[in-house]
């Protein structure tokens, strides 16, 4: 045999191997999914805190796991609703349609996940009116759900109503949340008429633990709220028998206390600091949890962030760094005293200012008789002159705007035509809304800068090399990851696209 042909006979087994084996990959799946999202966490924690952590969680998930250490959100504004959506449904609120906590529908300011057709279903609150309607487009559980037949379950968890109900999707078997004044996990008719079991025992020992009634309401500003998630997290993949059936379920776990805690407090701290060493440690129980009951190796779990937050702008001024605070509601009158001084508006013509976006009252400049695109070129005027603002832009021909390609693409990922506003606002470098959201000495997010945009992204688990990439990645690029996987289809509006580092 000549070494010419012995080497392409070897070329050719070895290819026929390599199809072999991708071929066989079909058909084989994790008995379980886990999502984990940590509201607020900087990429950059993962390195601050390393030292600090514990052999069981974080550490595990990077000692044994894949870290995808570039990262990025691709869309405009950086926020918890549509950071979850988009981990789920790999898509941004162009096309998701959750453009924000609150947002305007039609002309109507609606809060992302309520829904006044469900009951409260745990408690005699309004906690629980809540639903995913507002959700245009799939999720990575709606998927697995219509690719088995719905047998396979999907479960949400988080302390946060829209972290809980927006990851699981519009499919899902079950969201749990809590209830703050009841101190209990709630769910909606949405869902179910009657809380399983395993959550009542819950909420039983919840009205027993002494820390808890200590904290009452105030728990979500305490690292013992993400405890109390990570207990209703293991009771949910116990009771539902998570992970035990034919076919793949998933469980979603959103901890929120860590944004609560960010923006009362900032980012550095002693209170940040136990936040994240007690989320360690409970990541620890969680992970010995699916071991327990799925088993090592049988799970598949990915870590990442809804955004992530900038400095104290305190603490960048004191260091000698650019930062400060953008007040909204000032600029709203100084921007209303503009049309009325150019257009001569008797009335209001602002609705809103939502997330560094302008909504525009648009029955009201209809009864004016001023022309909208005047209006909206007024306020675009002013706001380019306007202190601290980089760049400003009529989203409707912000394909024109002067401002650089990333923040355009971004902006334009992040606008629904009737639900994300006219006007879009970008700030300085270091500046960040001031009062709403945040104390004096916290911080708060929603811009496109890294400090906001850049998160962590781990996976752990069934079929995950160990290893990292610094290579650009997208928070969209999860859904489409874990889809291929999985071997089901994407989310049907999903723009991300495989990390090809975990999927090979």
């Amino acid at each position: 045999m000549s070494k010419r042909f012995l080497l392409l006979a070897l070329i050719v087994s070895h290819l026929s191997a390599g199809t072999l084996l991708a071929q066989s990959s079909f058909g084989e799946k994790p008995k379980l999914v886990v999502g984990i999202v940590v509201d607020q966490m900087r990429w950059d924690y993962l390195d601050r805190y390393y030292q600090q952590f514990g052999d069981k969680g974080f550490r595990r998930l990077i000692g044994e796991g894949y870290s995808c250490n570039n990262c990025l959100i691709n869309y405009l504004p950086t926020v918890t609703s549509i950071g979850h959506t988009s981990v789920y449904t790999g898509t941004t609120p162009a096309l998701h349609g959750i453009c924000g906590n609150n947002f305007y529908i039609d002309g109507k300011k609606t809060y992302c996940t309520s829904d006044k057709t469900t009951e409260t279903v745990g408690s005699k609150s309004d906690k629980g009116q809540m639903s995913p309607r507002n959700l245009l487009s799939t999720t990575i559980g709606d998927q697995l759900r219509m690719h088995t037949d719905f047998r396979s379950k999907v479960v949400g968890v988080s302390y946060k109503d829209r972290a809980a109900i927006l990851p699981a999707g519009r499919s899902a078997n079950a969201a749990f949340w809590l209830d703050t004044k009841n101190l209990c996990f709630v769910t909606s008719t949405y869902y179910m008429n009657e809380l399983p079991q395993y959550v009542k025992d819950v909420n039983k020992a919840l009205s027993k633990n002494k820390e808890v009634k200590a904290v009452g309401d105030s728990i979500g500003f305490t690292p013992l709220c993400g405890t109390v998630t990570t207990d209703m997290a293991i009771a949910a993949l116990k009771g539902e028998q998570l992970g035990r059936g034919e076919t793949t379920d998933m469980l979603c776990v959103s901890y929120s206390q860590t944004d609560v805690i960010g923006h009362q407090w900032g980012t550095r701290g002693p209170r940040t600091d136990a936040a994240y060493l007690t989320l360690d440690r409970d990541l620890g129980r969680l992970l010995d949890a699916l071991d327990e009951q799925v088993g090592k190796g049988n799970y598949l779990v990915f870590l990442t962030a809804d955004h992530a937050a900038a400095h104290n702008y305190k603490y960048m001024v004191d260091h000698k760094m650019n930062g400060g605070k953008w007040n909204s509601q000032q600029l709203r009158l100084d921007m209303e005293a503009a049309v009325s001084r150019e257009m001569h508006s008797a009335r209001s013509v602002i609705a809103d200012i939502i997330d560094y976006r302008v909504f525009l009252d648009h029955q009201s400049i209809k009864e004016q008789g001023l022309d909208l695109n005047k209006v909206k070129d007024c306020l675009v005027a002013f706001l380019r002159t306007s202190p601290n603002v980089h760049f400003a832009a009529d989203f409707e021909k912000i394909s024109q705007a002067s401002m650089p390609p990333l923040i355009r693409e971004r902006a334009l990922m992040g606008y629904h035509p009737r639900r994300s506003g006219d006007l879009i606002i970008v700030v300085e470098p270091g500046y960040y809304e001031f009062g709403k959201w945040s104390s004096p000495v916290g911080t708060t997010h929603g811009e496109w800068n890294p400090y906001d945009a850049h998160i962590p992204l781990l996976f752990y688990g069934w079929k995950v090399p160990h290893g990292a990439t610094s290579r650009e990645v997208h928070i969209t690029d999860i859904a489409a990851t874990v889809c291929q996987l999985l071997h089901i289809q994407q989310p049907n509006a999903c723009v991300g696209e495989a990390i090809t580092e975990i999927t090979k």
